[in-house]
């Protein structure tokens, strides 16, 4: 039980400094932000590019950014006692 609750103790402190990580992605003029939460904090579009071409970009930096923040909390995670992945 008390197992438990030290990995509980050690989520919400995982969880905590997440919250201060950003990812940026920028392409074409295009800026996505996304923080640790997996929240989008900044959208910047670039007016010189086309409907179609803007939002493919968004969705690739979108994509691109959460895939950084997965990363960034898988390599918090495995630093952590008894969440080695």
């Amino acid at each position: 039980m008390f197992e438990k609750l030290k990995q509980m103790k050690q989520l919400k402190e995982l969880q905590d400094s997440l919250k201060n990580e950003r990812a940026e992605v920028e392409k074409q003029g295009v800026k996505i932000v996304v923080n640790g939460k997996m929240e989008i904090e900044e959208v910047q579009l670039n007016s010189e590019l086309g409907k179609e071409e803007q939002e493919k970009i968004v969705k690739d930096c979108i994509n691109e950014a959460m895939k950084k923040v997965q990363f960034i909390a898988a390599q918090k995670m495995s630093q952590m006692p008894g969440f080695g992945l």
